[in-house]
């Protein structure tokens, strides 16, 4: 779970190195040069332009369209992540086990702690790393979309429902949404953890209120970005991990009877 924490503070400050270092008062085109812009910028702004222009120049319905056309695309990873969160979830008494028998912290010790950890993950079949790759392949994605958004400039030249897409929310809806929809994704995956370990339950409040603060300070179409992609998340978890969480409910429920 460390090692967890630490990458998503690593990625985090990716984020915001590239969100203000790169290019991003440069209008992105076809001609732009540079591996980030040619393969990854221009190719979402155009594809937010041409559904916007199949939708009659509506670039706010555009987004919420390449939006699920996205988290789409990554959908088996996502379903790839839970399966594996779930292994190393099953593995973890016998981990504490292995932990407990090799609980001395001299380096022969902790070599065969690690050794026969590794052979552990090996019998089942579990990548300990495997669940932080659908994270590490939507990072880039995200920072791609955050400079398609800021660099497109017919996106900033309309609006959509109550807001301009090129300018903060006036009213902060979709920031207060954001971190709403990115709280209830977060408990739903961390169903039946978040109390049992601290680490887990500092990230359940971490992540909503950094997303409402970057939302804050972000153009509310990247705002409507995080809002949509959060409601997929919310129904994808709920129909991959839907017994898992009927299950937690059900013990609160309990719990609250006694």
């Amino acid at each position: 779970m460390k090692r967890r924490i630490l990458l998503f503070g690593t990625l985090i400050v990716l984020l915001m190195v590239m969100t203000g270092c790169t290019e991003i008062n440069v209008e992105i085109t076809e001609e732009s040069e540079g591996f980030w812009n040619q393969y990854i910028v221009y190719p979402l702004s155009w594809l937010i332009t041409y559904v916007a222009e199949t939708f009659n120049e509506n670039y706010g319905l555009s987004i919420i369209i390449v939006t699920l056309i996205i988290r789409l695309a990554i959908l088996p990873l996502m379903i790839k992540q839970t399966r594996s969160s779930k292994a190393m979830q099953a593995l973890q008494p016998e981990m504490a086990a292995l932990k407990e028998k090799y609980s001395s912290k001299d380096q022969k010790t902790q070599q065969k702690l690690q050794k026969e950890t590794m052979e552990l993950f090996q019998k089942h079949g579990v990548n300990p790393l495997a669940g932080c790759f659908p994270l590490l392949v939507q990072m880039p994605i995200l920072i791609g979309f955050y400079h398609a958004i800021m660099r497109t400039r017919e996106i900033a030249e309309h609006n959509f429902l109550w807001f301009d897409l090129g300018e903060k929310d006036p009213f902060y809806l979709l920031p207060i949404i954001a971190g709403i929809t990115t709280f209830i994704q977060q408990k739903m995956m961390m169903a039946g953890n978040a109390n049992q370990n601290p680490q887990m339950a500092m990230m359940l409040w971490l992540m909503p209120i950094m997303i409402v603060v970057f939302a804050i300070t972000f153009p509310a179409a990247l705002s409507l970005y995080w809002v949509v992609g959060n409601l997929f998340m919310i129904v994808q978890t709920y129909f991959i991990k839907g017994p898992e969480l009927k299950e937690v409910s059900g013990k609160a429920g309990g719990a609250k009877k006694k």
